[in-house]
């Protein structure tokens, strides 16, 4: 019994010390840059300052978005910060589901706690690519597959490669390693 409690004030630890992390990275005003949709299948641009938001739901139901500016890396970040929320909730409900086996238990645990390993190791990453002078960083780390989107005046086969060698040696079970250059204003 002592084990299961460790174990639960752990992850419950680790997860309010990524909320913080995330929290306190946060640059104020992200919510300036959000678009609500019409029920009706039409395409809705709006403007806030230099930012253009363009918001389009298809016949199938879907709605895809776009964002036009320097807000592009922190619209990216919420996005896949609220996804790996919701994951979080979903596997929280599982540990604390009275129906849910030990062995089912487990498995949501240590997936959260791979979840913070992966933001963990995304945060690295974007620091020591920043450090080697570069404006703006974006890493996603997608089981193996890892996709750095870098802003940059200049970009090079030389300056992908060693952000490729970087993100190798930071995340080792990484195979397919991505380097996308965006022009920077």
């Amino acid at each position: 019994m002592l084990k299961k409690q460790t174990v639960w004030l752990l992850t419950m630890l680790s997860l309010v010390v990524v909320l913080s992390v995330y929290y306190v990275t946060t640059p104020e005003g992200t919510n300036e840059n959000v678009a609500f949709v019409n029920q009706t299948k039409e395409k809705t641009t709006e403007t806030n300052g230099d930012t253009k938001v363009t918001v389009e739901e298809t016949e199938d139901g879907k709605v895809t978005s776009g964002i036009a500016s320097d807000d592009l890396f922190t619209a990216l970040r919420l996005q896949i910060e609220d996804e790996r929320s919701k994951l979080r909730e979903e596997l929280n409900a599982i540990v604390a589901s009275a129906e849910a086996t030990a062995e089912e238990k487990s498995e949501a645990l240590d997936k959260i706690q791979k979840l913070a390993d992966i933001s963990e190791k995304e945060a690295v990453l974007e620091t020591l690519i920043k450090s080697k002078g570069y404006e703006e960083v974006l890493v996603r780390v997608d089981g193996e597959e890892v996709k750095v989107t870098v802003k940059a005046k200049e970009h090079s086969k030389q300056a992908a490669n060693e952000i490729i060698q970087l993100v190798a040696k930071e995340v080792g079970e990484a195979q397919d390693v991505a380097v996308e250059f965006q022009p920077q204003k």
